[in-house]
């Protein structure tokens, strides 16, 4: 993948899609002495960054592709995206969630029109999916594991890249790899010696398992409250992506998720999610191995979460 894909999904989406703010983090830029800033994609058409991959993966797609109507498996960012990206073309989509997901992102994504299925765990959501694209004749759209969804997503990398001409480090969380992977082609063409941190919850570093064991590997597992970097394994795509342009992988637990979660309501009047606030919680923690000086942008990749959920992080 090259840089030039980028802008031409940057091209295609942005007419729909606005560039999402930058907002400087005052606390941890004190605390670290140098600027801190939130890459704000909470702001984004439906609460997260999902929406520009799935918009360029629309705009993209064959009439062959769009004949049967789309499938998806989503925690539910991957889901809401693509329910609005489709609503503006008028095909259908078919969406099998965890039994665990948010319900705010299941009622949302069927506002929106989808038709949602609740079916186990992350991996037995997979295996229901694929039958249901054998039985119905969709076509899949892989939350993170197709090009022009990484495409779609480095947009933000571009974004990033000019609205802060100083950064020396971006901390990105890690699901599936997609986004990442995304920013990765755009600072590696554009700023090759800034360093790309990913950050996942220990309980999902489905990324970690695949550098240790040299390429996408299943997790038996996935247990956090960061739904959606719930991924179980990386991509085909996106782990040699992260290999060629990620600088260090950092993991965080649980606890230091929810601290990371109340410093953003409280410190930056921000609400985010659980797994957009992995990286804010890698600062705090000094989890990551930061440049000597230079302007740090974490990624808030999105606030899709109900008052139930919201409630158990005050």
């Amino acid at each position: 993948m090259e840089v030039s894909d980028l802008q031409r999904a940057r091209e295609r989406i942005a007419e729909a899609l606005a560039p999402t703010p930058l907002l400087l983090d005052q606390t941890l830029s004190e605390r670290l002495e140098r600027r801190v800033w939130l890459k704000a994609e909470s702001f984004q058409h439906t609460g997260s960054f999902k929406t520009r991959g799935a918009l360029n993966w629309l705009r993209t797609a064959s009439d062959e592709e769009l004949a049967g109507g789309l499938g998806a498996v989503s925690a539910g960012n991957h889901a809401l995206g693509l329910a609005w990206a489709a609503r503006q073309m008028g095909i259908s989509v078919t969406i099998v969630m965890p039994e665990n997901a948010s319900s705010f992102k299941v009622e949302g994504s069927r506002a929106l029109g989808a038709e949602v299925i609740l079916h186990g765990d992350i991996n037995a959501a997979w295996t229901l999916m694929h039958e249901l694209v054998e039985k119905r004749g969709l076509t899949l759209v892989h939350p993170y594991d197709d090009e022009r969804i990484i495409a779609g997503q480095g947009t933000l990398g571009l974004e990033v890249l000019e609205q802060a001409p100083d950064a020396q480090a971006i901390l990105c969380p890690i699901g599936g790899g997609g986004l990442i992977g995304g920013i990765g082609v755009a600072t590696s063409t554009r700023r090759p010696k800034l360093s790309l941190i990913g950050v996942e919850p220990i309980g999902a570093a489905s990324m970690a398992h695949a550098w240790a064991q040299g390429g996408p590997a299943r997790l038996s597992e996935v247990q956090s409250c960061a739904k959606s970097l719930a991924a179980a394994i990386v991509g085909e795509h996106t782990y040699p992506l992260s290999r060629r342009h990620v600088t260090e992988l950092v993991a965080v637990d649980e606890d230091a998720i929810h601290r990371a979660m109340r410093h953003l309501i409280y410190q930056t009047k921000l609400v985010a999610e659980p797994g957009a606030a992995v990286g804010v919680a890698a600062l705090l923690e000094n989890a990551a191995t930061l440049p000597p000086q230079g302007d740090i942008v974490v990624i808030v990749t999105g606030a899709n979460l109900g008052r139930d959920e919201l409630a158990g992080f005050l």
